[in-house]
């Protein structure tokens, strides 16, 4: 079936898993590089968080790595388990435990995150960003204050950034806005404080621009390792963890789909096949 990344936090117990009896000599942050390393075999990893074990389990850590398709964390289990890895005994490697809980929104993805899979699914040269419009709303609040017998020492800089993500083989372009707002005080900042606090600005606003751009768009990593996008402008950002739900969303976005370095009927005939995988 169809694997979906969105660009959004993982948060499946499918996409989670939990190793345990890692020795105790090297340290936390040593472990965290080393899990790290053997787990990005099997696919992109979101985070490893390593833990010391309670008192009572003796001396040792357990880590917690999440993954962002549940079809590469299912695939690491079962090749790890049981295995030495790194070190002289063999740790165990095992799901994160099914439980229902009221479903929550979804977290966006950062900006530095999105990039991140968008290289690793992409390729470095497979996507770009073009930014249409970054406007300095700071003036505009100004002079609305200009009326005002008394000058206004504090107030705000403000920008505005529109961005576009591009991506050329899929031909497929998202658009994404954000706005960025940090307090200054003339009289207590000079001009190098106020300078880095507006280049600061400037930059938040890029980057909560880029996420929206990205939380418009669907990866779908098909059986056959070919890479499909959805691009969904006016869709909440969440997982479509039921087959019936994948299949209103393949049905929703048939003409959105497009294959790298296929034509359309390859495209079409792709798309039929997971169609009836999926009944």
């Amino acid at each position: 079936m169809a694997a979906l990344i969105p660009f959004e936090v993982p948060t499946g117990s499918d996409k989670t898993l939990l190793v345990w009896e890692l020795s105790s000599g090297p340290t936390a942050e040593d472990l965290q590089h080393s899990l790290l390393t053997v787990f990005s075999q099997f696919g992109l990893v979101y985070s490893v968080r390593v833990f010391p074990n309670a008192v009572v389990a003796g001396p040792g850590f357990y880590a917690i790595v999440r993954f962002y398709s549940a079809r590469d964390a299912h695939r690491a289990q079962k090749a790890c388990d049981g295995k030495q890895l790194f070190q002289n005994s063999p740790v165990k490697v095992r799901l994160g435990t099914r439980r229902k809980a009221v479903q929550e929104n979804a977290l966006a993805l950062n900006s530095s995150k999105c990039q991140q899979v968008a290289n690793y699914y992409f390729g470095f040269n497979g996507w770009s960003k073009r930014i249409i419009k970054l406007q300095d709303l700071s003036d505009l609040e100004e002079r609305e204050n200009e009326d005002i017998v008394a000058p206004v020492e504090k107030h705000s800089l403000k920008f505005f950034c529109a961005l576009e993500v591009v991506l050329p083989s899929y031909e497929c372009r998202s658009t994404g806005v954000g706005m960025a707002e940090e307090p200054v005080d003339k009289l207590e900042e000079g001009p190098l404080s106020l300078l880095l606090k507006r280049k600061r600005t400037q930059k938040l606003a890029l980057q909560k621009a880029m996420t929206d751009a990205f939380q418009k768009l669907l990866i779908v990593v098909l059986e056959s390792g070919k890479i499909a996008v959805v691009y969904r402008p006016c869709e909440e950002i969440t997982d479509a963890r039921t087959e019936e739900e994948l299949q209103d969303l393949i049905q929703v976005n048939y003409f959105s789909w497009k294959q790298c370095g296929q034509g359309e009927e390859d495209c079409l005939s792709d798309f039929s096949f997971e169609e009836e995988e999926l009944k």
